[in-house]
């Protein structure tokens, strides 16, 4: 079922009633309903579901069970699904929230696309593709900072550099070779979405240094396993990723890769504090994320030029 244009939506837009400014701290009780039709549209709409359908939210139920050391998510729901989404309905920490959205999520971009293909009993009204979708149109919608990507939900600072930046990356990653940066930049997001700022530090430049690991083992060009950024970084200019004839141009930006990334993260982010606590304040953090994003997406199209 396609989202709707309606006439109120319009209305609050014609007057520039819509978020400008994205909030990371709570989903609203209209989103959480939002999200509800959604999760329900794309694993069966069935009360009681059908048998696939019924133990997609008994995985679901089961797993949070057991991460948050309870029996049950709510003892007063007579089936998982109902449990699932009282719970969701009622949680009061977000965080908690977000963890039901991306599970159920996580199941509709996987087991949903492979299993049911085969089955038809579940009631299912919308594609995985068009679930997730909904939810990230919603999530704009009510101006939450949130995104579903590459099947977790990464945190959002800029509708802009989410969508020339981040998505970009996030495709490259996905290719075949780069799995391991693929988990390390994912990762990174996860300690930013939770405030663990240090460590989306060390994260993102690990996805860095292993991005440009595997363009150098795909090009043969030798470099040690334990290689850091910096002769990673020499290794792709001395072996001519950029030409010659644009060395003057890519000065520049090579001075950057060289001292941005690994600068931050050998300033604030890896090696002892000393007597002082170091604190990485957000907006670095958020910096260094997006400035790892642009540079494996240069790096990925200057491999396959």
């Amino acid at each position: 079922m396609s989202l709707l244009d309606l006439f109120s939506k319009r209305q609050r837009r014609a007057r520039g009633e819509l978020p400008e400014v994205y909030i990371y701290d709570k989903l609203p009780q209209p989103l959480r309903v939002q999200i509800v039709h959604a999760i329900s549209d794309a694993l069966g709409d069935d009360p009681y579901g059908g048998e696939q359908a019924e133990g997609a939210y008994k995985y679901v139920h089961d797993s949070l069970c057991r991460e948050y050391g309870v029996f049950a998510l709510d003892s007063s729901s007579p089936t998982a699904k109902a449990a699932v989404f009282n719970f969701f309905l009622k949680e009061e920490s977000f965080e908690r929230a977000l963890d039901v959205v991306e599970l159920c999520f996580k199941l509709i971009d996987t087991y949903v696309r492979t299993e049911y293909k085969y089955n038809s009993s579940p009631k299912c009204k919308v594609e995985p593709d068009e679930a997730i979708n909904q939810l990230n149109t919603r999530f704009k919608e009510h101006g939450v900072g949130y995104q579903f990507e590459s099947s977790e939900i990464i945190r959002v600072d800029s509708a802009f550099i989410h969508a020339e930046v981040v998505k970009p990356a996030l495709a490259v990653l996905r290719e075949k070779g780069f799995h391991g940066a693929n988990d390390e930049f994912l990762r990174a997001h996860e300690h930013y979405r939770h405030g663990r700022y240090k460590e989306c530090l060390v994260d993102a430049l690990k996805a860095f240094e292993s991005t440009m690991k595997v363009i150098c083992k795909k090009r043969g060009w030798k470099f040690q396993s334990n290689d850091t950024a910096k002769p990673l970084i020499a290794a792709c200019f001395d072996n001519g990723l950029l030409p010659r004839y644009l060395e003057s141009e890519f000065a520049s930006l090579r001075s950057l890769l060289e001292s941005g990334i690994p600068t931050v993260r050998n300033k604030v982010g890896g090696h002892g504090q000393g007597t002082a606590i170091t604190v990485v304040p957000e907006y670095v953090a958020g910096y260094a994320l997006h400035l790892t994003a642009s540079s494996i997406v240069f790096l990925a199209k200057a491999e396959a030029a």
